[in-house]
């Protein structure tokens, strides 16, 4: 059994905990591993929310570079398989969950850290945090989709400024820009992060789902096209139980039971 994340389950959602703290929780392979295991686990299992955040002082600084250091080896490092193989199927994982996954970035995101953070749905900071496009400082790209991320969130000025300077953004200026949703307090991070996350565990999430998988494709979508696909996915939802629930509860005047379903 692996010690290289913390899994707890509750009811109806699970805390992940990047779990190598003396490395600022940098991944090597054994911890890639286990995080997919997790994330499947928690999909696998029925869960309907998932919350993401490190141990100690940061939340995860990307590659251990002691694991990729070409001084160390005969032939130089293939980057582009440890990124098909590791971190490309990571994020693919992140986006496909048919529910939220919440990330609460309790410190510094530095190199793939901070674009697994931006992967997620709705990314919570500490004040203290910092999300640092570091690839630049050892002659590489943005990976772990964060050359996708950046300019569709901030745009092309500020993308290639953060690639190319690797300079850290803070924490409340990634909320200013929108890069993330909220910048709170060091000492509310975690006990806001997991209220969010059950709430939305025991919210409406075959809609929240569908809401997810729509906001992401909407970027590879024609106008018309997207509202083939909103039309398709109201449909579903209409059909649901949760649909049901949410419209007799408002008549009622009473809060829902959602279900997912």
């Amino acid at each position: 059994m692996t010690n290289s994340i913390i899994v707890q389950a509750y009811e109806n959602w699970t805390e992940i905990t990047l779990n190598r703290p003396d490395r600022l929780n940098s991944f090597n392979e054994e911890m890639h591993f286990a995080l997919r295991a997790a994330l499947e686990g928690a999909r696998d299992g029925g869960m309907r929310a998932v919350l993401l955040t490190g141990a100690g002082r940061g939340f995860c600084a990307g590659q251990d570079l002691g694991d990729r250091d070409p001084s160390k080896m005969d032939t130089p490092p293939d980057l582009g398989a440890t990124v098909r193989t590791f971190y490309a199927p990571l994020v693919r994982l992140i986006r496909s969950l048919e529910f939220p996954v919440v990330c609460a970035v309790n410190g510094v995101a530095a190199g793939a850290g901070a674009n697994i953070a931006l992967a997620c749905d709705v990314v919570l900071a500490a004040h203290s945090a910092k999300f640092i496009q570091s690839f630049s400082k050892v002659g590489l790209i943005p990976d772990t989709g964060g050359s996708w991320h950046l300019p569709h969130l901030l745009g092309e000025a500020r993308a290639k400024g953060l690639a190319f300077t690797a300079q850290p953004l803070p924490a409340q200026q990634a909320e200013d820009w929108g890069l993330i949703w909220k910048a709170l307090p060091d000492d509310d991070l975690m006990s806001e992060a997991r209220t969010m996350t059950a709430k939305f565990a025991n919210g409406p999430t075959l809609g929240l789902g569908l809401s997810k998988a729509a906001i992401q494709s909407a970027c590879t979508h024609t106008l018309d096209e997207h509202l083939d696909l909103e039309a398709e996915y109201m449909k579903t939802c209409g059909e649901s139980a949760d649909y049901a629930e949410g419209v007799s509860a408002f008549l009622e005047k009473r809060q829902p039971d959602f279900k997912g379903s």
